[in-house]
This record gives C-alpha cells, structure tokens and sequence, in this order.
C-alpha cells in the first residue's frame, strides 16, 4: 500500500507551508490532492515530488504563470521537444540574471573595498 502523508506531514517534508501547499493545489500546479473519506487532504510521494518540482522552479524564479504553463506541458500530449525548449528558455533567463546579480556584488565589492 502507498505511503499516505497528512498535510502537516507533507508540509514537513517539503519544506513549504499549509498554506502554500493549498495554493499550489488551487493554482492546478500540483494534484489533484485525493481525500480521505472524512475530507482531509492526503498526499502521495507523487505529489512530495510534484510540490519539490515545483518548489524547485519557484526557487529558480519562474512565475505561477510560468509554472501553469511547465506543468500544463508535462500532463498533456507535448513533445519531449516543447519540454526541453520551455526550460531551455527559462534556463537562459536564469543565466541573465545570475550575470546581472554577479555584476551587482562586483560593484558592492568595489564599494567594499573603496570605503574599507
């Protein structure tokens, strides 16, 4: 039989909260989330995979629309092809940013060092 995890449990385990949790499930990112027979929400490790999924590119920046459309891409009849191209995408834009971040310490460096 599946592992069954409460919502605190999975919380737990995942690292993000309740509340998080019920939105991801709202904004259709991650489930549907089956229910036990009194109506408590009840999460598989498919789903504790799903939510670091979609923890994981939250983290890398993409935004719920972003993320609407990635697992729209994953549960319908796309290519392996529009997969890779939709991260690819958002890859590139992630290296952008990390030049642009890197330039900022670089300038706070300068900063440092000047008034040091």
């Amino acid at each position: 039989m599946a592992t069954l995890l409460t919502p605190a449990a999975a919380s737990d385990r995942t690292g993000v909260s309740l509340d998080t949790l019920r939105y991801y499930e709202r904004e259709g990112l991650i489930g549907p989330i089956r229910r036990s027979p009194g109506g408590r929400r009840e999460y598989t490790e498919d789903d504790v995979f799903w939510i670091g999924l979609v923890t994981c590119l939250r983290d890398a920046g993409l935004g719920i629309a972003d993320l609407r459309e990635f697992v729209a891409i994953l549960r319908t009849e796309h290519s392996v092809q529009d997969r890779v191209a939709f991260l690819r995408e958002r890859r590139a834009t992630l290296e952008q940013r990390a030049a642009a971040l890197s330039r900022a310490m670089e300038v706070l460096d300068d900063k440092i060092a000047y008034y040091s």
